[in-house]
């Protein structure tokens, strides 16, 4: 049997992940904060689940999660866990932005190099690094500090990819780019998307079909597609203020 191991499994998208890959039959490492609500989603699941809670805003822990996982073989790797934050630069909370790049940057990071570690030896695995279409956005104002550590995921995606390529590696390296999904991210980065969000269910399963092609970036739903065709047409200073005047819609500044 696989196995799939799943970061910010309690909720959103890697709740999802978490649903889809147990029908594939394969077997689960469910990570996030909460090991309640973890272990409420593992008795929703007709597969084997292995709760692991962990705060991953905390890279002691992050280190500690590898090294529970040494002897794991692990198949899969989604790199879910993250969360936004919106507001001005000049005001917003410093150590929420910290905590914010700690999650979406670092643990991100230090997992994606230790479990990638890990299949290049057996020289098989998949992994999938959760971003955001705002990481392929040149900034984005009023989520300043959100924009750049996705941005940051996929960047090191990128490169990731292209190194494994060169080294004629088999394991598959992806990230999932989605725009707004119906979660709790939302109230908890405290903002109001103006375009509908897809739901966790369609994110998924166009992330699970666009793996099958081996695809570096996925971006699901054919709305961000153009979304994000029309913003490698617009120059760079000019994006920058088409998002910036859409975060401060969102975030009820306009």
């Amino acid at each position: 049997m696989k196995t799939a191991l799943i970061t910010g499994a309690s909720s959103g998208i890697g709740r999802e992940f978490a649903r889809q890959y147990a029908v594939r039959g394969y077997r689960l490492i469910l990570s996030a904060r909460r090991k309640d609500v973890l272990e409420e989603l593992s008795r929703e699941l007709d597969t084997e689940c292995v709760i692991m809670a962990v705060d991953l805003s905390d890279e002691g822990q992050c280190l500690k999660l590898l090294e529970d996982l040494r002897e794991e073989k692990i198949d899969v790797l989604i790199n879910n866990a993250g969360f936004g934050l919106a507001g001005d630069f000049l005001h917003s909370d410093l150590q929420r932005e910290l905590s914010m790049i700690r999650v979406n940057d670092i643990a991100l990071h230090i997992l994606l190099k230790g479990i990638l570690q890990k299949m290049n030896e057996k020289g098989e695995g998949t992994i999938v690094n959760v971003c955001s279409s705002a990481g392929l956005i040149p900034g984005g104002p009023y989520m300043a500090t959100y924009y750049a550590s996705k941005s940051y995921a996929v960047s090191l995606t990128r490169a990731v990819v292209q190194e494994l390529k060169e080294a004629g590696s088999n394991v598959y390296v992806c990230a999932l780019c989605p725009g707004p999904v119906d979660t709790d991210f939302n109230r908890n980065a405290g903002v109001t998307f103006s375009l509908k969000g897809i739901t966790p269910q369609q994110c998924v399963s166009e992330c699970l079909k666009e793996m099958e092609k081996r695809k570096t970036i996925i971006v699901p739903s054919a709305t961000m597609k153009l979304a994000m065709l029309f913003s490698r047409l617009v120059p760079a200073s000019v994006l920058v203020k088409i998002t910036g005047h859409q975060q401060k819609k969102k975030t009820g500044q306009s």
